[in-house]
């Protein structure tokens, strides 16, 4: 069901957590941190600078004292010579959105973010600040179990937008407020998780916020939360005197959640749509736009409807009571209830990044993995589903996706710059290295896996996983472990080997002999990754009969059709493996993996066809 939270949404999500968090499964006993903000923020929209005040309430719900927290502050990597404009010049294969833009900035138009009178429980506390985070001493140690309160003072200054986040974008977003207040650092099993802003990727600390923004009364407002105070909202009409300096205070609250987000501008046309059993959304997007794009954004919304409501059937449901799509930002990124996407796009892209950051909210909002540590399970798995919701709602072709996606992974293999999908996210050589193996890679890990376990199954355990691990902060291990749940098979092997190493598939067909007995089928492993095998037998008279190999390993296998023959399984440390069979018939065709649901990098070994048939 979705859950109404008019009148009580902060306990219904309360609760939500509390009752949730002993369901989880590990080799630990799973609990999170909680944060609660509170913050009051006045923009000014001529100087594009903010001063804020931040109230913390943090739990330490860990078993560990603390005497040491950390915040991140995102916008002090928009300066010449932060780690991201470093690293930006020097990556073999920049970004283009970025390259030397950081370098390039003027005074004016660099981003900051500035800390001050910070104290714990009314105590003044000593910090250091390092780059984009800012180090921080307890007066008094957190103790398993206690709570503290921070209270900080707090400015900024909106960068020209790089990436992601800033002002004044190429189609003419005033503000694109993505990761912009000091925002605490997630310390989990683990322990913290004060990764620098280099290029990617976020981790935040469960929690409620209560935000009141003021901002010049010509602006519209969107992004996280329900809006308290709309009787309060009055737009000033475009044509209102210039040197009036009104304000609006737009008072939000957003109820568990582990970010905050919003955009603003003067020329936002608003549109709602109401999905049936599910949220409202919401789109913002520029009145200058050209009729063209209006008309896209105007077709896109009950597309986005559809793609909800795929997403709550196949996955869980949507648990907020809004979504909004927001033109802002540099391409699209998610975030909490919202996304940020540019407009000015054909409309078969605008379709596909609002399925894809709409997909964003189960991969990584709702199971919020890191995805520093773990973008494959961000990227892949939205990239996935979205274009599994696609093919439902506008007919994408999924064959000729995959068969895409199949090819760039092989590319990529034989580039020679593959690094494992346990890399850290900043950590790739090169830009591309990373997006095949976030987002090809990763998508074809939960396709691989729906072969390997079966369509049943597969499907349950995206359910099991939401049911489990939403409002958590799930690992691979969690997500494996309902998958090995949901089918009864091993999966170890699978998880190790597609995400730790560079190990590939490749399986063939070696050759094919007849004798009196019957005819042999002669198979081979050559690459070092496991994986259980589906033969295509074709015979002279035209029929067709399909064999499933199981892999020992998993210990199991998947639901087959009855017209499929199940044959005994193959140990992987076996290269090859043969089967009879009894058949007079003459065959003249074997074919592996006949339906290409296998990334197997080398598809000339995988069939022999027997050309002179007696």
């Amino acid at each position: 069901m979705i859950l109404n939270m008019k009148n009580n949404h902060i306990i219904v999500f309360l609760m939500l957590g509390f009752t949730t968090l002993s369901l989880g499964q590990n080799n630990y006993n799973y609990w999170q941190q909680h944060v609660d903000y509170t913050m009051a923020v006045t923009m000014d929209v001529e100087t594009f600078n903010y001063k804020g005040f931040q109230k913390l309430i943090y739990k330490n719900n860990s078993p560990d004292t603390l005497n040491m927290v950390f915040f991140h502050l995102y916008f002090n990597a928009f300066q010449p010579g932060s780690e991201m404009d470093v690293r930006s010049r020097t990556i073999a294969d920049p970004d283009n959105r970025v390259m030397n833009k950081i370098q390039a900035l003027a005074k004016e138009d660099q981003g900051f973010l500035r800390v001050n009178n910070l104290t714990q429980n009314g105590l003044g506390l000593v910090s250091k600040l390092s780059g984009t985070i800012l180090e921080v001493d307890l007066e008094y140690p957190i103790l398993p179990g206690d709570q503290t309160t921070f209270e900080l003072n707090f400015e900024g200054q909106v960068p020209l937008i790089v990436r992601r986040a800033g002002k004044n974008s190429k189609e003419g977003v005033a503000l694109s407020m993505a990761q912009w207040y000091p925002k605490l650092a997630e310390y989990d099993f683990e322990g913290w998780h004060a990764d620098p802003y280099i290029g990617r990727e976020f981790h935040g600390v469960w929690g409620n916020f209560d935000l009141k923004l003021t901002i010049d009364n010509r602006y519209i407002v969107a992004g996280t939360g329900y809006l308290q105070n709309t009787a309060d909202i009055e737009i000033e009409t475009r044509a209102q005197n210039e040197k009036a300096k009104k304000t609006n205070t737009w008072h939000f609250i957003a109820p568990n959640v582990h970010d905050f987000t919003w955009a603003a501008d003067r020329d936002y046309i608003h549109d709602k749509l109401q999905v049936e059993n599910g949220p409202l959304l919401n789109f913002y997007y520029k009145n200058s736009l050209s009729e063209k794009y209006k008309e896209y954004w105007q077709a896109l919304q009950p597309i986005t409807a559809r793609l909800m409501s795929f997403f709550n059937k196949h996955i869980g449901p949507y648990p907020y009571e809004q979504y909004s799509v927001i033109q802002g930002g540099d391409g699209g990124m998610e975030y909490a209830m919202c996304t940020l996407i540019t407009a000015e796009r054909s409309f078969e892209s605008l379709v596909g990044v609002t399925a894809h950051e709409l997909a964003h909210t189960w991969f990584h909002f709702l199971m919020a993995t890191n995805e520093s540590k773990h973008p494959w399970m961000d990227e892949g798995f939205t990239e996935y589903i979205c274009t599994m919701a696609e093919v439902d709602v506008v007919g994408l072709d999924e064959n000729s996706y995959f068969e895409n996606a199949h090819r760039r992974y092989t590319e990529y293999v034989l580039s020679g710059q593959e690094q494992p999908q346990s890399t850290h996210a900043d950590r790739y050589q090169y830009n591309n290295a990373y997006s095949v193996s976030s987002y090809v890679k990763g998508a074809i890990f939960l396709r691989q896996l729906n072969y390997i376990v079966g369509e049943k199954n597969f499907k349950t355990t995206l359910k099991r996983y939401y049911d489990l691990w939403a409002f958590k902060h799930p690992t691979p291990n969690d997500f494996i472990r309902c998958a090995e749940k949901a089918s009864g098979i091993e999966l170890d092997w699978y998880l190790t080997d597609w995400t730790k190493t560079n190990n590939t598939i490749d399986y063939g067909v070696k050759s094919i002999n007849e004798e009196n007995r019957g005819t042999i089928i002669e198979l081979e492993r050559v690459g070092l990754m496991p994986m259980p095998a589906e033969i295509e037998i074709t015979f002279k008279d035209g029929e067709k009969v399909r064999y499933y190999i199981p892999l020992q390993m998993m210990r199991g296998e998947k639901p087959v059709e009855k017209d499929i023959l199940i044959l005994d399984d193959w140990a992987w440390a076996f290269p090859t493996y043969s089967f009879i069979l009894d058949e007079k018939k003459k065959v003249t065709q074997v074919k592996i993996d006949p339906d290409q649901r296998t990334a197997d990098i080398n598809r000339g070994n995988n069939s022999i066809v027997l050309k002179k048939i007696e």
